[in-house]
């Protein structure tokens, strides 16, 4: 799981994020609308709106804010516009792979945003499915801290196929996509809240990046996510911390 650390090294640069809050919090808001358009409003029946929901809590969006979308949702406001998930995948420096998962009511616009992208910092966008074999989907349910004992025993009962406890005293609850909400939902139940969960995409193996490259692959993952069609982008660059923090 070091993998998925580099991935939040790279979208959570200090000072950046302050930056983009509020693009990161419109992002949320149509997220949250769409998925009560489609799930309904009742949070409990609906466990991609409550993962949403968690996501923006995480980034400090106030409640009435959410609120007020789940309201909007409920009342079929969405700009009067159908919204579809695209992904698109491609290749970045040093044969790095890239996904870019997003939200959109034109196709056209986005694909020539997301091809825009890649092309500006040397990278070529490809064909569905030309990357996405070398990424596992799964549930990432992450505690900051915790019971060690007591997280393993409610996560494994419920099914879980690891966990993993790291030297900084945070433990990673791995699932599959099919057990992910039941088995956060045992946990939750058992009064152990995850500081953060979300399926991801996970890479099988991973490419390290020189400095030079690392530069301008950052910027393209940041280019990437800046797009207002963006909702999460995945790659399988190995940046070290030391190289990261250079930017």
């Amino acid at each position: 799981m070091a993998g998925h650390s580099k991935w939040h090294n790279i979208q959570h640069r200090k000072g950046i994020q302050d930056v983009k809050r509020g693009k990161i919090f419109g992002k949320f808001i149509k997220e949250i609308i769409i998925a009560t358009k489609t799930g309904g409003s009742m949070i409990e029946n609906n466990p991609s709106l409550k993962i949403i929901i968690d996501r923006a809590l995480a980034a400090n969006m106030k409640r009435d804010t959410i609120e007020n979308a789940v309201k909007r949702g409920s009342v079929d406001l969405v700009d009067n516009k159908n919204y579809d998930e695209v992904r698109y995948e491609g290749y970045g420096l040093a044969g790095t792979a890239i996904i870019v998962d997003t939200l959109t009511n034109n196709r056209n616009r986005t694909v020539a945003d997301v091809r825009h992208a890649f092309s500006k910092y040397g990278s070529n966008l490809s064909i569905e499915g030309s990357v996405s074999y070398l990424f596992t989907k799964q549930g990432f349910i992450n505690f900051e801290t915790g019971d060690e004992e007591q997280i393993m025993e409610v996560a494994l009962d419920a099914g879980a196929k690891d966990i993993i406890t790291n030297d900084n005293g945070s433990i990673y609850v791995i699932t599959t996509t099919k057990d992910f909400f039941t088995i956060r939902n045992t946990l939750i139940t058992a009064r152990l809240e995850p500081s953060h969960s979300e399926v991801i995409m996970k890479p099988i193996n991973y490419i390290k990046l020189n400095l030079h490259d690392a530069e301008k692959f950052i910027k393209l993952i940041d280019s990437l996510e800046d797009l207002d069609d963006t909702r999460e982008v995945y790659h399988n660059a190995d940046i070290s911390d030391e190289i990261v923090s250079q930017f």
